[in-house]
């Protein structure tokens, strides 16, 4: 999946007309007796490490910038009862405000007080206990015994301090190098800037590598490429995820349908890389338990779910987040009790994983904006640049905002842009042979208590047979999907009322309570998944989501296809495929991608923040929002709210979202627009029933003092916002 460098439209605002909800009053009935026998619709389907509390919870304190340290990496001590000095080696390069040169101190790690035990996975028998500090450490606050309980641990600062503490240094970044005999990890910390770039800046400069688009597997090929040590640009034309990647049904899973179209090495590779992203984003990426009822109308029999939910854990090899159960009709009941009772012989529950699909984009690209590569959402690829001998090398770019244009160079280009990955490949060859099969999945979003599931849902639609989800969001719920063949990837994505009709029939045809009806739809979100073609005729829920990888005449390289969930290995094979011509082989054939965190996800000891949260003045609610979204960052956020009261007030008034998340957001998070705040980082949109209308004018307020926006470019920005509010989906 992929955002796509030029989605269709100049103002996204205007790219997707108002659903139309006339006639949904009376939803036809569904005839549980005809439901379409589909031979390829089988329902789909942590390691985790927490070593020291976060430092960057510490740093931010009271500063109205961003220092904070992020926690070093997710190496194992080798004995981690006997867990020796921790050395932090700092290097800041060319860092305006900062001190120079590389620092060290030490962290004297308790033995046998670490916590890394975290969901009882590793290391059982440790406790978590107090970290003792070295007292030659100026920086550190001594307790009893010069010893600080773990959940002060963010109080590891600097020896020395720094010159001008109200500016923004950069992105600072943490890794464990390597792991020590005597139980002593050494981290080496620097700090990047993790602004976007803007189009002038990029020039002037020849990368590696230009990625072309800005969607997941963009992000994970620039994340890739830059811990392999290349030089990387991203653009996309609009904003980070924007395209296609935030409009998933936001899950992590191994795709349990699939068993039974015999995809067994899919399945397995998504289940292992399930167990990375629970490990390196446990913030973004977290555990879910599926019910997945079974009724005598259904084409799957019971038992033959219970075998494949069997081969689905046997597949995961050890690392499932937790073992299917099967039960008969009455314990099912028990499990869901407002299920349709009639014809039911009982069901499942297995687990799987739920994500925030656009903040894990994000979170990639800052990996790899630490990593030294640059991103530069909102510039548009007009057209290709040809060298000697018809190659690629570069691409003629548009602001899409300001209406600078520029030429970019790079030794390679690659095409990331999911959906519209053909029209690129035509624009290096005209004659180029389309290799999607782009089909449209839309979602609905309705309350929760609405419904009355006590779990996610997986079920087959009474109407058509195909695989359905309801997924549990907050006070929501949403509800997906559909899967319907596009024509013409540019024309205007919409919902349609037969998609709604769709969707709520399904629901209310397994929850005769529910009785949802229009004006229950509290937002719906439609997107292009970009499939691989495959044979002609075939049902678009039958074509595989494998993806595909091929180098153009011009030498582009173009990915296409593809799952969320395993993004990380196509992003791997794609530089793969990059760098195997050149000559040179210097860059690292195996950068660590599945070991070093994303921001925030450095521990899985989600509720020792929260604790600190909550701690700083903050209610549990706001607490766990923050927690959620920002993970270990999110106590730094409200360390800035602590400090300054008027950035702990809330947005909207029906939403725990701070004014402090606004800078913070405008300073880490390539932010330029304000639906890519309201949307995309905070999901204001889809959180709230007047879609974050109420919180445009005080978050474009504070965005605008953080960007530098004029009092017109405000106002334009709240219209704009306003103007997406009437239309059904988002951006």
């Amino acid at each position: 999946m992929a955002s796509g460098s030029q989605p269709p439209g100049d103002d996204a605002a205007d790219r997707s007309p108002p659903f139309s909800r006339k006639g949904l009053q009376n939803l036809a009935p569904v005839d549980r007796n005809q439901g379409t026998y589909q031979p390829n619709q089988f329902p789909r389907r942590q390691e985790v490490l927490g070593i020291l509390r976060s430092p960057s919870e510490a740093t931010l304190g009271l500063e109205k910038g961003f220092h904070d340290q992020e926690a070093a990496g997710s190496e194992k001590f080798e004995n981690p009862r006997q867990a020796g000095p921790v050395e932090i080696i700092e290097a800041e390069d060319q860092i305006e405000g900062s001190g120079h040169g590389e620092r060290v101190f030490q962290i004297m790690l308790h033995p046998g007080n670490v916590e890394l035990s975290a969901r009882g996975l590793l290391f059982s028998g440790v406790e978590p206990g107090g970290i003792p500090i070295d007292g030659g450490h100026a920086g550190a606050k001594l307790g009893r015994g010069q010893a600080v309980t773990a959940g002060a641990a963010r109080q590891i600062e600097h020896p020395c301090p720094r010159r001008n503490e109200g500016r923004v240094p950069g992105e600072p970044r943490t890794r464990a190098i390597d792991g020590r005999p005597n139980g002593s990890v050494l981290v080496r910390q620097t700090q990047m800037a993790s602004l976007s770039a803007s189009l002038p800046e990029l020039t002037g400069s020849r990368p590696d590598l230009l990625v072309v688009g800005a969607g997941i597997t963009g992000a994970g090929v620039a994340r890739d490429a830059a811990m392999r040590g290349m030089t990387v640009v991203v653009v996309d034309r609009g904003d980070c995820a924007a395209g296609t990647s935030s409009r998933s049904s936001r899950l992590i899973h191994g795709g349990l349908r699939y068993l039974e179209q015999y995809h067994f090495g899919l399945v397995f590779e998504a289940l292992a890389e399930r167990r990375v992203l629970l490990k390196i984003a446990p913030h973004l990426v977290r555990p879910l338990a599926f019910a997945f009822p079974n009724h005598r109308t259904d084409r799957v029999p019971l038992w033959k779910l219970g075998a494949g939910l069997l081969l689905y854990d046997l597949l995961a090899l050890g690392g499932n987040v937790g073992r299917h159960r099967l039960f008969g009709k009455r314990g099912f009941l028990r499990q869901e009790p407002a299920i349709r009772s009639d014809g039911l012989r009982g069901g499942a529950l297995y687990w799987d994983a739920q994500c925030d699909d656009a903040r894990l984009v994000t979170a990639t690209l800052r990996s790899a904006v630490a990593h030294g590569a640059r991103v530069a959402p909102y510039v548009a690829v007009q057209e290709l640049i040809r060298g000697p001998g018809g190659q690629i090398t570069g691409a003629r770019c548009a602001d899409q905002i300001t209406g600078a244009r520029a030429d970019l160079t790079a030794r390679a280009v690659v095409n990331a842009t999911g959906p519209w990955s053909d029209r690129l490949r035509r624009m290096e060859d005209p004659e180029a042979t389309p290799i999607l099969r782009p089909t449209k999945g839309v979602h609905i979003v309705v309350p929760r208590d609405r419904i009355g599931h006590r779990h996610a849902i997986t079920f087959t639609s009474p109407i058509d047979g195909r695989v359905m989800f309801i997924i549990p969001a907050r006070r929501f719920s949403y509800v997906g999907t559909t899967d319907t063949d596009v024509r013409d990837v540019d024309a205007p994505l919409s919902t349609t009322t037969e998609d709604v009709h769709y969707l709520l029939r399904s629901v209310n045809a397994l929850f005769p309570s529910a009785h949802l009806a229009e004006e229950d739809v509290r937002s719906t979100w439609a997107g292009l998944r970009p499939l691989i073609a495959g044979e002609p005729g075939a049902a678009a829920s039958s074509v595989s989501r494998e993806h595909r990888i091929l180098r153009g005449p011009g030498g582009m390289v173009t990915v296409a296809g593809g799952k969320l969930t395993t993004y990380r290995r196509m992003a791997a094979e794609v530089v793969d495929t990059v760098v195997r011509p050149w000559s040179e082989r210097a860059w690292r054939k195996h950068p660590p991608t599945d070991r070093e965190p994303l921001p925030g996800g450095e521990s899985p000891a989600l509720g020792l923040f929260q604790d600190e949260v909550v701690a700083l003045g903050q209610d549990p609610a706001t607490a766990a929002h923050l927690v959620e979204l920002y993970g270990s960052e999110a106590v730094a956020i409200a360390r800035m709210a602590h400090g300054d009261r008027s950035l702990a007030a809330r947005v909207h008034p029906d939403h725990p979202t701070l004014a402090a998340e606004v800078p913070f957001l405008a300073q880490r998070e390539m932010v330029r627009r304000l639906d890519d705040v309201l949307v995309r980082r905070m999901d204001l949109f889809f959180d709230t029933a007047d879609r974050g209308a109420a919180a445009a004018e005080p978050v474009a307020a504070l965005l605008g003092t953080a960007l530098g926006w004029s009092d017109t470019r405000r106002r334009e920005e709240v219209e704009r916002y306003y103007r997406l509010i009437g239309s059904s989906d988002a951006p």
